[in-house]
């Protein structure tokens, strides 16, 4: 399995030079480049359909529509008549929304390279573990600004959070995400020595 991460190239391309060595150097950059871009453009898998980023993106947000009525409808079921001033605030809900590689997003920038679209394919077929920030993603950051007010036609009542997580062909670590240790630096460590 090779670590793409989505930030840094370089951790694919040395991913790569190492599970394919015969590669030359420019041919391994080419596939590192669009390794990196099957995940930033991943496909939306939402109710068993799939969704380009971004041609997709308002047909996604009207298929998810029914989903945030059902939540506003429950909120509104289970709300107290009357909410206490010192009450915590709700969580957000979380609705999530599958990934899968996108080939033909990395095909298209490996066009008329047969061999290279050969090697990408071998390189998804044995596993890609994406590390990413959520705005790497080009579905979670679209999802992250809609609003589903305007959406959906009515008024939420509580928050709705999308959460974008790889589920095919492909696994996915956040950088970042809650429980991951960050590292510190060393001018960090001295001055909280002093």
């Amino acid at each position: 399995m090779i670590t793409c991460q989505l930030t840094k190239l370089e951790t694919a391309l040395d991913a790569l030079k190492k599970s394919q060595p015969n590669l030359n150097a420019a041919d391994a950059a080419l596939l590192a480049s669009a390794l990196s871009l099957t995940g930033r453009h991943a496909l939306a898998i939402y109710e068993g359909e799939r969704y380009t980023w971004p041609e997709d993106y308002q047909k996604l947000a009207a298929a998810m529509i029914p989903e945030i009525t059902i939540i506003q409808e429950t909120v509104a079921e289970t709300a107290p008549k009357r909410a206490s001033k010192n009450a915590p605030e709700d969580e957000p809900v979380v609705v999530n929304v599958g990934l899968a590689p996108n080939y033909a997003a990395g095909e298209a920038l490996l066009e008329g390279r047969d061999d290279l679209k050969t090697a990408l394919s071998d390189v998804l077929q044995e596993g890609v573990d994406f590390s990413y920030n959520p705005n790497d993603l080009g579905w979670q950051w679209a999802l992250d600004r809609v609003n589903w007010n305007t959406v959906s036609g009515q008024e939420i009542a509580r928050k709705i959070r999308v959460k974008c997580t790889f589920t095919e062909g492909a696994q996915g670590t956040e950088i970042g995400a809650p429980g991951t240790k960050k590292r510190r630096t060393a001018a960090a460590k001295v001055t909280e020595e002093e």
